[in-house]
């Protein structure tokens, strides 16, 4: 294992941006200095960090309104992410798009998106694009498991088994639809096996520990790259937040969100860089720690200090500029 030694810290850094990022997103988001509505990625850090760690900077990535750890985990700038959503000028859309409207084509984040399941089709597409290019790149959706039962679902996944594109869908299965708990929507226990109907590779994976989602990512770009198509990943996690900031989630048996909580990806992590791998202590973890927290105040400062957007610029990018035909 020594060899993965830098992976694995990787893996510990970039799920620790995560985590940190969006506790202090929610401590911003009580004292007002976040407006709009915000969905924190707290408990599924395991998720984002294992599949992007499995791509290169050429490969799409498409986001849902969970999306923050996402951007992160494919190396988004958290300066111009914290100011987005502060709604300052030099955030990633100007200040105009908030949470849900993240994007950065410059690591082929293709953005964050309100819509259920609205990256689903956009990242087919995406895929497609590649295989008509030749450039072996591979598309990630990222989505809910409630997002499993739209249609857009299910038409994209007939097309990129029917076509053999290269593009992972990763559902995140975290139990809950918004408030509705999945096992009153949905008649299969697996959404993984959903694939099968479509001809191609349905996998469930621990969405809670990092190598194994990274091992199940790694796999299915490998086949997305070598021309043998799509694969369905279903990440069994927890948020540990509610659905939105300001959710009560009284719907949630106390119960299962301890043993869930207990579960937490990062000192799960942790206790394996420590006792299994034996790469990490306790001191070099609390430094790396200490890393992350000054890089994300320094995104915070740089936020608060940044311009908000002048109001004479409100139509930019609304409008098409008239051309001459």
């Amino acid at each position: 294992m020594q060899d993965n030694t830098n992976l694995f810290f990787k893996f510990y850094r970039s799920m620790l941006r995560i985590r940190i990022f969006e506790s202090e997103v929610s401590e911003l988001f009580k004292r007002q200095k976040i407006f709009g509505a915000v969905h924190l990625y707290l408990g599924q850090e395991a998720v984002a960090v294992g599949v992007c760690s499995a791509l290169t900077k050429k490969d799409y990535v498409t986001s849902t309104h969970r999306g923050h750890g996402h951007v992160i985990a494919k190396g988004g700038d958290l300066n111009r992410m914290m100011a987005e959503l502060f709604a300052r000028e030099t955030g990633y859309s100007g200040g105009r798009g908030g949470s849900m409207h993240i994007a950065d084509t410059s690591l082929n984040i293709l953005g964050a998106n309100g819509i259920v399941g609205g990256g689903i089709a956009l990242a087919t597409g995406a895929a497609l694009s590649a295989k008509l290019r030749g450039t072996k790149q591979v598309a990630v959706s990222f989505f809910g498991d409630g997002a499993s039962n739209q249609g857009t679902f299910h038409e994209s996944l007939n097309m990129a088994g029917t076509d053999k594109l290269p593009v992972i869908y990763v559902c995140e299965n975290n139990l809950y639809g918004v408030f509705t708990a999945q096992t009153k929507v949905r008649a299969v226990d697996s959404i993984a096996a959903r694939a099968n109907s479509y001809g191609f590779p349905g996998v469930t994976v621990n969405g809670n520990d990092v190598l194994a989602v990274y091992e199940a990512a790694r796999a299915a770009a490998d086949r997305a790259r070598t021309g043998c198509g799509p694969t369905l990943i279903e990440a069994q996690t927890y948020r540990h937040h509610g659905h939105f900031e300001g959710d009560v989630f009284h719907y949630r048996p106390k119960e299962e969100e301890e043993c869930w909580i207990k579960r937490d990806p990062i000192e799960i992590w942790e206790n394996r860089m420590k006792e299994e791998f034996h790469i990490a202590n306790d001191v070099e973890l609390s430094e790396i720690r200490t890393q992350v927290e000054e890089q994300v105040k320094k995104a915070i400062e740089f936020a608060d200090e940044s311009p908000w957007p002048k109001p004479e610029n409100a139509y930019t990018g609304v409008y098409q500029e008239e051309v001459e035909s």
